[in-house]
């Protein structure tokens, strides 16, 4: 993880988005993307304000992100194609292989043509409180072989930062123990909902 390095990967953001987080006072940090594919999980995720937040940051760095919908959601008329306007993709939490077999073959997909794919993943699952994070999110960037980018929604200090990139090891408790490190001090909107920075045990979601 390196501060302050610029990544390749940059984008235009919008200047209206910037100018309605500042005014709202937020702050957001990012220097760009270290390459073409890759997974950014959000943390920590304690209220339903942390989606126009993180959309109007979205918006502010130009970021293009996909994130994951149940795929019958998708198919609710003018609210499905809202979805995928916003980035959603929807799947199939039943098919065989589960969720984290259909983002690994996505990413072999995009890779293999050369496409841009981002995926952020908020790993809690949910607003409510968990004993652990779910461990999909590190199953699928493993597996993918892409970089994980740490996004930190942090509303004590109003800020929301995209600026740790990482490799992981394979090796559990030291990257989550690294993964843990960039998010200490961090704080939700409810930050009693927040959960602890583990793995639960490794199974499919």
């Amino acid at each position: 993880m390196a501060e302050n390095t610029v990544h390749p990967v940059q984008f235009q953001g919008s200047a209206l988005a910037r100018r309605i987080l500042r005014l709202l006072g937020w702050q957001v940090h990012f220097r760009g993307l270290p390459g073409l594919h890759g997974v950014i999980v959000v943390y920590p995720h304690t209220s339903n304000w942390d989606f126009p937040v993180g959309l109007l940051a979205k918006w502010a760095m130009g970021l293009e992100a996909k994130f994951l919908g149940k795929h019958t959601l998708f198919q609710i008329p003018l609210f499905g194609s809202w979805l995928r306007w916003l980035g959603g993709v929807p799947v199939n939490r039943r098919a065989a292989g589960g969720v984290v077999e259909q983002m690994v073959e996505m990413f072999a997909r995009k890779q293999q043509a050369g496409e841009y794919f981002w995926l952020a993943l908020t790993p809690e699952g949910t607003r409510s409180w968990r004993p652990a994070w779910r461990s999909g999110f590190y199953r699928v960037t493993l597996s993918a072989q892409v970089p994980l980018v740490l996004a930190v929604l942090d509303y004590g200090r109003r800020q929301v930062r995209l600026i740790d990139v990482m490799t992981l090891s394979g090796q559990v408790d030291e990257d989550m123990r690294r993964i843990a490190q960039v998010f200490e001090g961090s704080t939700g909107l409810r930050q009693e909902l927040a959960a602890p920075v583990r793995l639960e045990a490794d199974k499919e979601r």
